[in-house]
């Protein structure tokens, strides 16, 4: 009898020790990058997990380099990525490490824009005007990965435009001037962006097909992560989110709400779908 009792004991302390374990699988640590494509599907995804019963971390990252090595390391579980171009060399560098989970977007594409009224329509048109754009293209931060593109670009067209390295911000900026007073301008933008949205422009078309084309963002983990939590998974798996949609959220932004503001109308808005996406095996 006393040691059917102790062996009674024993178990209730394993079944004891087994349940902060439990509790941790229900918590999960989610990275981003503070960026207008990004920022809306982080925010919803986490909505759609919080709903299931999750509790969720978000880290933000500065740069794709330190965001991939935290998630390499095992500092944070997930993260939303573009693995094919936008990030290719980091998911090459540490995707024995990694697994892509599932996709939740697709559209990103980055290029040369300039106004609608402006009457080019291709890359190679640019040295025929370059007077008309000032002799530049209007950049972003430097080290970025349109930056990169548009760098390689003008060395494939042979272009005599220089292009300024700036700001998004300055970019913009200089965009809305230019468009006010019906100049030509030629700009590095991107889609999904507000800009897009609230800007009457158009990308150039790329002959030589120096720009990628659109990109897929995936969320991406540790490897062994689907295995490991198979509710997660199919939670995330469940979630898709339009490129317009992205696009909406980031031009509330523009016009005045919060990020968290304009995400939280659009789960609000968009309840039934959430609902079915978390529709799913209980496991």
């Amino acid at each position: 009898m006393k040691k059917l009792w102790k062996a009674l004991c024993a178990a209730a302390m394993v079944g004891l020790t087994m349940v902060p374990a439990r509790a941790q699988e229900k918590t999960i640590e989610m990275g981003t990058l503070s960026w207008e494509d990004l920022t809306p599907i982080t925010g919803i995804t986490k909505k759609v997990l919080e709903d299931a019963g999750y509790t969720v971390k978000v880290t933000e990252f500065s740069e794709w380099g330190i965001a991939y090595a935290a998630l390499s390391k095992g500092d944070i579980q997930i993260l939303a990525s573009q693995t094919d171009y936008v990030a290719q060399d980091y998911w090459d560098k540490n995707k024995n490490r990694l697994e892509k989970i599932s996709p939740v977007s697709h559209g990103l594409y980055q290029s040369i824009a300039v106004p609608k009224y402006v009457t080019i329509d291709s890359i190679d048109q640019l040295n025929d005007n370059a007077d008309k754009f000032g002799g530049k293209i209007i950049g972003i931060e430097p080290g970025s990965g349109l930056m990169r593109d548009t760098a390689e670009a003008v060395k494939q067209y042979g272009l005599k435009l220089q292009l300024v390295e700036g700001s998004t911000a300055a970019m913009t900026a200089a965009l809305k001037s230019a468009i006010d007073r019906q100049e030509w301008i030629a700009v590095t933008i991107w889609e999904p962006s507000w800009m897009m949205q609230k800007y009457d422009v158009k990308f150039l078309k790329d002959p030589k097909g120096v720009f990628p084309p659109p990109q897929s963002y995936y969320w991406i983990g540790q490897k062994g992560f689907s295995e490991e939590n198979p509710e997660a998974r199919e939670l995330l798996a469940s979630v898709y989110v339009p490129l317009a949609d992205i696009t909406a959220i980031n031009g509330a932004v523009s016009d005045g709400k919060k990020m968290d503001e304009a995400v939280k109308e659009w789960t609000d808005s968009h309840a039934d779908l959430l609902k079915r996406w978390e529709n799913i095996k209980k496991y």
